[in-house]
């Protein structure tokens, strides 16, 4: 094998892989939303073949102490 060009797609690949982790760390705190009041409205989609599927919505809390309270079981 030519090894130039081995050595060529390894760097194209740690350039890559280089930008992808800079361009996550360069904005922290940008993933996911603000915690608030209210709710986060939440829908999936799931459609399967000619007429079959699934629409669902749900309401999350935006407040991260109430989200939590959604698994402590009901008897604590």
């Amino acid at each position: 094998m030519d090894w130039v060009f081995i050595l060529v797609i390894f760097a194209i690949v740690a350039i890559i892989a280089a930008l992808a982790v800079m361009g996550q760390r360069s904005k922290p705190g940008r993933r996911g939303s603000e915690p608030g009041t209210g709710h986060h409205i939440l829908q999936s989609d799931y459609q399967s073949g000619v007429g079959g599927g699934n629409v669902t919505t749900w309401k999350v809390p935006r407040s991260p102490d109430d989200y939590a309270k959604f698994f402590v079981p009901k008897a604590k």
